[in-house]
């Protein structure tokens, strides 16, 4: 992920975040740049420079990553075309050959409202999850479904990759988790945020493998710029939240928002052939008759 150690440093996002393939970082970043000089015709003249944060997966596997297949146009033409609402989740963008616990998988996400007495404050999380590994991991709300599907639904890999071993990211997997929020808070504040992302991780069964990449930030929507990439921030209207309480509740939030965003991700995704590889999708339809099941 780039350009976090300048987040962490000074308190600002400046730019678009943006999620690709590992071997695309570089052209998904240069993407974000030309688009902020269009946008911001100033910058490197009277404004100064922006520093994107740009996020990967390795989805080698499904996908050719060799091919690169990612341009700067492709960034621009997404960025012009962001919107509020409802967006596709599972096997798109940057999701699209990612994989989680030997199913596929992808982008995922979901949100908590805090009560009206700590001001209802929302707390957004979207995941792109490419944490590939054993069907038995995965635990879905208390439901062992990885265990009921150990002997089932397992990838099939081309001839000409018999008997290799993938080994580092390859076969470990990662995650990238942005957490967003309109309680005021401050970058400490946030980055103690972010970190609740690892407890939502390990209720789905996920653990972090010796290889995992795997990537957290979290920004609040309180106080935007009034001119890009210069630091000439809005008068705080509010005072950053203070209560213990709201603060907790906050964190719990994170927590399950990340939980039920994986959940989304293997929910949304189909199944998908591609590169010689078949992997298959959760069977949507049996796992919700064991939750239903559990309800009762």
């Amino acid at each position: 992920m780039t350009n976090t150690q300048w987040v962490n440093e000074s308190g600002h996002l400046e730019a678009p975040v943006v999620l690709t393939d590992t071997l695309d970082i570089g052209r998904a970043y240069d993407g974000v740049v030309g688009w902020m000089l269009r946008r911001y015709p100033r910058i490197g003249l009277t404004d100064d420079v922006p520093l994107p944060v740009v996020a990967e997966c390795d989805d080698q596997g499904l996908t050719d990553e060799r091919l690169r297949s990612v341009t700067p146009n492709d960034v621009m033409g997404l960025l012009d075309r962001t919107q509020t609402g409802q967006f596709a989740r599972g096997s798109v963008g940057a999701g699209t050959g990612m994989r989680a616990f030997g199913f596929k998988a992808g982008i995922g996400s979901a949100s908590r409202v805090l009560p009206a007495s700590m001001h209802g404050y929302t707390v957004g999380v979207l995941v792109n999850d490419n944490t590939d590994g054993s069907h038995r991991l995965l635990n879905v709300y208390g439901v062992p479904v990885g265990e009921r599907l150990k002997n089932e639904y397992q990838p099939v890999y081309p001839k000409r990759t018999a008997g290799i071993r993938l080994g580092g990211r390859a076969a470990d997997g990662s995650i990238i988790v942005l957490v967003a929020t309109d309680a005021p808070l401050s970058s400490l504040q946030l980055h103690a945020l972010a970190k609740r992302a690892e407890l939502g991780m390990a209720r789905t069964g996920l653990i972090s493998h010796s290889g995992s990449g795997d990537l957290f930030l979290a920004f609040s929507t309180t106080y935007v710029y009034t001119r890009v990439a210069d630091f000439d921030v809005r008068a705080p209207k509010v005072a950053f939240v203070d209560d213990e309480d709201t603060i907790n509740t906050l964190y719990l939030a994170a927590v399950e928002a990340t939980q039920a965003a994986i959940y989304d991700a293997l929910f949304s995704a189909k199944t998908m052939s591609g590169n010689g590889l078949t992997v298959y999708g959760l069977p949507v339809d049996r796992v919700r008759a064991w939750l239903d099941a559990a309800k009762q």
